[in-house]
């Protein structure tokens, strides 16, 4: 029969149909009246929202990166799928943009349907706490492509924006105020290094307390990258906010120039917070410089806002879930950071 040939071959089409069975019921979850298709469709079908004048579509595609292999060693699945939609919101929300619609994709060698669901369990949890539909994706079976136990995880996010409030930098002006809102850990940049540092050079296991943090290696490493939608909507309601920086791969100094205008810099003041214990033991223990440090990691600095400076009240009397500390200005320059007062090596 092809069905036990194929299955020979490594491809469980009836476990396949288990995962989806399941997918879609997560998914339903998520869905409002716009979504208009099903599960299994060969395209989602989503209705774009009524009443919006100049709608302007805005899209990013990402993944999770080698944060995987900590959730492989934890055999801790759904956390990695909140990491993947909250990413993917911060990175049009720089842009103004709300979610509309998520799509998913996750390809293993051998298909576990259990772990699958886990997976898409914590993508319909992200999902709905952003108000975004999970409207479909695809689930890979490639015997031999990857190790056993081993998967990949990417996903694809579709939001809009009024053409009028499209954040682009444009506005940017030297004077201007630099706010940070505190990131909950390394998000889900900066793994393959944390990992070497943490599992082969302190020789620490899955389960060991992570100096000087409090937690274990897996509460450190696993901490949900966080979504900073509610605050931003919330300053933008009471102020200006004339840019947004996500802290990913490249820490500071290589995402804040990305939306900095023709003859602009900013001054970043490191004295201004206090570097999260992680960070302080990846440094010391890995032996890593602090100009290294800052383009590979976040430093506990998940999104950077970019505001007039007369606005700085407005935004310190803001109601936040993680209150935003003021880190620089903006001033005459050629699009870099400038980092002062770092501590001495």
């Amino acid at each position: 029969m092809a069905g036990s040939k194929y299955r020979e071959s490594g491809v469980d089409i009836d476990a396949a149909n288990r995962a989806k069975k399941r997918i879609a019921e997560l998914a339903r979850e998520t869905w409002g009246r716009e979504v208009l298709s099903e599960i299994g469709n060969f395209g989602g079908l989503f209705q774009m929202p009524l009443g919006l004048t100049s709608p302007v579509l805005v899209s990013s595609v990402d993944g999770v990166g080698t944060k995987l292999k900590v959730a492989f060693l934890s055999k801790k699945h759904d956390t990695v799928g909140e990491d993947l939609v909250n990413h993917c919101v911060n990175d049009i929300l720089v842009q103004g943009a709300e979610p509309l619609f998520f799509l998913d994709y996750v390809a293993s060698g051998a298909l576990d349907p259990e772990v699958v669901s886990e997976i898409v369990k914590g993508i319909a949890k992200a999902c709905r706490e952003n108000g975004c539909a999970l409207i479909g994706g695809e689930t890979a079976e490639m015997p031999g492509f990857y190790g056993g136990g081993e998967y990949d995880l990417a996903g694809c996010i579709i939001g809009v924006v009024e053409r009028a409030r499209v954040i682009d930098g444009r506005s940017i002006r030297p004077g201007d105020s630099i706010w940070a809102f505190p990131s909950s850990g390394l998000h889900t940049n900066g793994y393959s290094l944390a990992r070497k540092i943490v599992f082969e050079e302190a020789k620490l296991s899955i389960d060991d307390e992570l100096p000087g943090t409090g937690r274990s290696v897996r509460e450190a490493l696993l901490a949900v990258h966080r979504s900073y939608l509610p605050e931003i909507r919330d300053l933008r309601a009471r102020v200006e906010v004339r840019g947004l920086a996500h802290i990913t791969g490249g820490g500071l100094l290589e995402n804040i120039p990305r939306i900095l205008p023709a003859g602009t810099a900013v001054e970043i003041d490191a004295s201004k917070w206090e570097v999260p214990p992680l960070f302080e033991f990846l440094k010391e223990r890995g032996g890593v410089g602090w100009t290294e440090m800052n383009r590979v990691f976040n430093m506990g600095i998940g999104m950077v806002v970019i505001v007039p400076a007369d606005t700085d009240e407005a935004v310190e009397s803001g109601r936040y879930r993680w209150n935003p500390f003021q880190i620089g200005r903006v001033v005459a320059g050629d699009k870099k950071v400038h980092l002062v007062n770092l501590p001495r090596e």
